[in-house]
């Protein structure tokens, strides 16, 4: 305007010719024409026109043809804005189909049309700068107020929004630990019904374990979560809340239509609130946008939803990790229980992955073992497919295979056998001298072993050593001398029966 003002002194006070103006100023004499001509049209002379403003002066000159109806076809930018936001969209091909949507009709050439664009993009809130592309990123936060619960202690609101649709997600957890924040999360991805390919939260400890500017850190437990479900959690740059322009804006949106509409009520748990949240979250996300055609459900529906990754087919559970190291019997202690892994992995440090129900236990990323978690404090759980052949021979035996073994050989083995396991304070104490038995069974035979025990039994022992050394000094060969029956020899001093009759 500096310019054209220049133009108009030089016409209207030097009254020299358009010719040369335009060499004067660098223009073309079309330009000194058409603001001459102008401002003929709007009765204003040099006086006049020195008293207004660049401002002022641009109003008079341009007012009557700002507005003036065109006789182009009007994109609706708004529209064009959404498709945008969609993976491999172009202006390019957003005004081919403008172009064949209005066949008959004067439409804007594609420099016209960008540049409309680009003017739109300027009446919307600056915020919107980024582009966001459709199921790309979802951004979570906790919201700053909470709500006061009746029995003590407050309800933290946990917001979720994506990025392409703003489609806002709410729900209150008791804190704002580990597990709180996965479970929001985990809620947010099953109400959007997929999974984003990113998870953007600010730098919290509770889930970064080292907040570094390039080359942020989750700790195990959040990389698990990201695993299960298939994306990736990117924390925002510290102190960078613009990184999450988005969540901060739905967080302000939630405080205002939801917390504010139930300041007046009184709740007893965390999930009276999360009961009284969720009606007002549909109302939230049906409302109608200001600028932009329809709402966070429509543009949700349209834009985010196809982009989506699917759910798995479980939902995630709670996970913790812990190094442990195999011990000789080839199991790892965990709480207090021990667990068995294969024998080959004595010696070495493996990852415990605990969840409620299960322990894993991986080596260098493999699973190589797995159990039903067990709350029995010195008590072990072993896989006979862990064990040693040997291992796995000593582990079949019991009480009552044993002393079937025994009575298969004669009655008083079987009988040795059943004292052995009766006399120990537990059966598996006597399991040794049982399979000792065994041994001495291959190397002296069936028969003599049960001649020995005869005579174990007639000696009033049951010791595996006493057992061996009969058979190693073959007293169980030598036949038991059969006592004859004892008389009371005749003697004087004996009375005899019939002296007491």
């Amino acid at each position: 305007m500096r310019k054209i003002k220049d133009v108009l002194r030089l016409k209207l006070q030097a009254g020299l010719s358009h010719e040369r103006i335009a060499a004067a100023l660098g223009v073309s004499k079309g330009v000194v024409a058409k603001y001459c001509l102008l401002a003929a049209a709007c009765g204003l002379d040099w006086p006049a026109v020195d008293a207004l403003s660049e401002s002022a002066l641009e109003r008079r000159l341009l007012a009557g043809r700002a507005d003036r109806p065109s006789h182009y076809a009007q994109p609706d930018y708004g529209q064009v804005h959404h498709e945008l936001r969609r993976k491999g969209m172009t202006l390019a091909l957003l005004w081919d189909e403008y172009v064949e949507a209005h066949p008959g009709q004067a439409t804007w050439r594609y420099s016209q049309f960008c540049e409309n664009y680009r003017r739109y993009c300027l009446l919307l809130r600056r915020s919107m700068r980024q582009v966001h592309r459709a199921g790309e990123k979802l951004f979570v936060d906790y919201a700053g107020p909470t709500i006061a619960l009746a029995g003590g202690g407050v309800a933290n609101i946990f917001v979720a929004a994506l990025g392409a649709s703003s489609y806002t997600f709410a729900c209150a957890t008791p804190r704002q630990t580990l597990g709180d924040w996965l479970h929001g999360c985990a809620q947010a991805l099953q109400f959007i019904g997929g999974v984003p390919q990113l998870i953007v939260p600010d730098n919290p400890r509770a889930l970064i374990a080292d907040p570094n500017r390039y080359e942020p850190r989750a700790n195990e437990t959040v990389e698990d979560f990201a695993r299960h479900y298939g994306t990736s959690v990117l924390p925002a740059r510290p102190y960078r809340p613009q990184d999450k322009a988005k969540v901060e804006s739905a967080v302000q949106v939630v405080e205002r239509w939801i917390l504010m509409r139930l300041r007046k009520h009184t709740f007893q748990t965390v999930d009276d609130v999360n009961e009284a949240i969720a009606p007002l979250l549909d109302r939230l996300n049906a409302k109608l946008f200001q600028k932009l055609p329809g709402s966070r459900a429509t543009a949700f529906a349209a834009i985010d939803a196809p982009a989506l990754q699917s759910l798995p087919a479980q939902p995630w559970e709670w996970a913790s990790y812990k190094t442990v190291r195999v011990h000789i019997d080839h199991h790892v202690e965990i709480d207090g229980h021990r667990y068995s892994v294969p024998q080959t992995l004595v010696g070495l440090q493996l990852e415990a992955r605990i969840t409620a129900r299960a322990v894993e236990l991986l080596h260098r990323g493999q699973r190589v073992a797995t159990h039903a978690r067990s709350a029995q404090r010195g008590g072990f759980t072993t896989v006979p497919e862990h064990l040693s052949a040997a291992h796995r021979a000593h582990r079949e035996w019991t009480p009552q295979r044993l002393i079937h073994w025994g009575n298969s050989i004669g009655p008083m083995t079987g009988h040795i056998v059943r004292r052995l396991l009766e006399e120990r304070r537990h059966p598996e104490h006597g399991y040794r001298a049982c399979l000792g038995l065994l041994g001495l069974a291959r190397k002296y035979g069936k028969p003599r072993l049960e001649a020995a025990c005869a005579v174990a039994a007639e000696l009033g022992t049951t010791k595996y050593s006493h057992v061996r050394d009969i058979l190693a000094n073959g007293r169980d060969r030598h036949a038991a001398a059969e006592t004859p029956e004892w008389n009371s020899p005749q003697h004087a001093h004996v009375r005899g029966a019939a002296y007491y009759q």
